[in-house]
């Protein structure tokens, strides 16, 4: 049995004479959810395509459950469901007959499994309506249904939650992660949307101009470290402030900044009680403090640059 659910091993392509992706390598865990995020242009779509076999690999390989999509395309691709941004249903037929349709598709799939991907989606009162009646997120909802219906090891989606309400996006999150913790599906999802990104995934990939900038989980990548934890970035509401920054250089020699109403500075955590204390001895009112977290957009425009669109 393959360690991983996918693994790109220097995976390369050219078109013309230009290099579109310039030699990926990394792996999907089992049952993870994995984010594949980078700006405009960067080649996410491009290796998804190579990922799904709509676009052939200039070089490398591309293994799903230890079998290469180069050279054993069917077994390979047979462990993959797939949907891109709307997934296109037809609007005149109930969900159920949209199902039963692909159902009929592979000889695996049976009315029972049906059942089973509607209730994973949670689609049990509106199966029975036509999809033309169905919401954006209904209709995302069933079209990971139909990724679904024969069983596929991992799962990749396009901008999952594109053009959703709040509510929309929150409900795809949930199946999401049900998805990938009940049926142990390996989901690969590729999404401008930082903030969703950061609460759905497991870990992270970055890719900018063909290339792997970093992968780390998400935990790591918003600065839950254990290297990080040894320091941390403190934010205090304090007043006056002007008179805070200089007591902490005074005192303690630490350098705070002034962050609108807060005072941002860096200190070791058993310094925190002693610092709080010589501001409140020092008539420092203090009306809140804790420790600031970077965002995955902050990590993001960190590696990437700050001009460039996510």
């Amino acid at each position: 049995m393959a360690e991983f659910a996918m693994e790109l091993i220097h995976t390369k392509k050219r078109i013309g004479q230009k290099e579109i992706i310039k030699g990926l390598s990394f792996q999907i865990k089992k049952g993870e959810v994995f984010g594949f995020i980078g700006p405009n242009g960067a080649g996410k779509t491009t290796t998804i395509r190579m990922m799904v076999g709509l676009m052939n690999i200039t070089s490398g390989d591309i293994l799903i459950q230890g079998n290469s999509i180069k050279t054993k395309f069917k077994e390979a691709i047979k462990e993959v469901g797939a949907i891109v941004e709307n997934p296109e249903m037809y609007p005149f037929m109930t969900g159920w007959q949209n199902l039963m349709h692909y159902a009929r598709m592979s000889s695996d799939v049976t009315k029972e499994r049906v059942h089973e991907v509607v209730a994973l989606v949670g689609l049990e009162k509106a199966i029975n309506q036509k999809v033309g009646r169905y919401s954006l997120g209904m209709r995302q909802r069933l079209g990971i249904a139909q990724a679904l219906l024969s069983y596929p090891s991992i799962l990749i989606l396009d901008e999952p939650t594109n053009g959703l309400d709040p509510a929309g996006i929150r409900e795809i999150r949930q199946y999401i992660r049900r998805i990938a913790e009940e049926e142990q599906v390996s989901v690969i999802i590729s999404s401008h949307l930082l903030s969703e990104i950061e609460m759905m995934c497991d870990r992270i990939g970055i890719i900018k101009n063909g290339e792997l900038i970093t992968i780390e989980s998400v935990r790591a990548a918003v600065g839950e470290s254990e290297k990080e934890k040894e320091l941390l970035m403190m934010q205090v509401e304090a007043a006056p402030i002007d008179k805070a920054i200089n007591l902490l250089q005074a005192k303690h020699s630490i350098k705070a900044v002034r962050e609108e109403k807060m005072l941002v500075f860096q200190t070791e955590k058993e310094n925190v009680p002693s610092i709080i204390k010589t501001l409140v001895e020092q008539d420092i009112a203090i009306y809140q403090a804790g420790v600031a977290k970077k965002s995955l957009e902050d990590k993001f425009f960190d590696l990437i640059g700050e001009n460039t669109i996510g």
